[in-house]
């Protein structure tokens, strides 16, 4: 039995290119996982602010921000933090943030010039 291959169409090309290629992906990924820390943070600013005058409000756990940010959420953590205000006290938010950001932009670099073919053995 042979396998249907699936190949785009003309009113679909721009779709099989995002799903066929890692790096469009990758960057989908980034900018929601960004978007999505950068509205918890300020999300966690507001309930914290409502929390004076309510003693029921839950707010946002810590460990979820360290998990968003760790997940690729860096640049949303650190203009949340500098936008709402929010977490700039805490010194494993002020200095973690931004050194994962870095380890981040690192490996994002060593990712793509790995892809790049930049590593490959040479043969003499």
């Amino acid at each position: 039995m042979e396998k249907a291959l699936y190949l785009p169409t003309e009113n679909s090309t721009t779709l099989f290119a995002v799903i066929g290629n890692p790096w469009a992906l990758l960057g989908i990924w980034l900018v929601l996982i960004n978007l999505v820390t950068f509205l918890v943070f300020g999300l966690d600013k507001w309930k914290a602010r409502r929390k004076v005058r309510n003693e029921t409000i839950r707010r946002v756990p810590e460990k979820t921000l360290f998990l968003l940010f760790v997940l690729g959420g860096s640049i949303g953590a650190l203009l949340g933090m500098r936008i709402f205000h929010h977490k700039t006290r805490k010194w494993y938010f002020r200095f973690g943030i931004p050194l994962l950001l870095i380890l981040q932009g690192a490996a994002l670099c060593c990712f793509a010039a790995f892809a790049a073919g930049l590593f490959a053995p040479t043969t003499a």
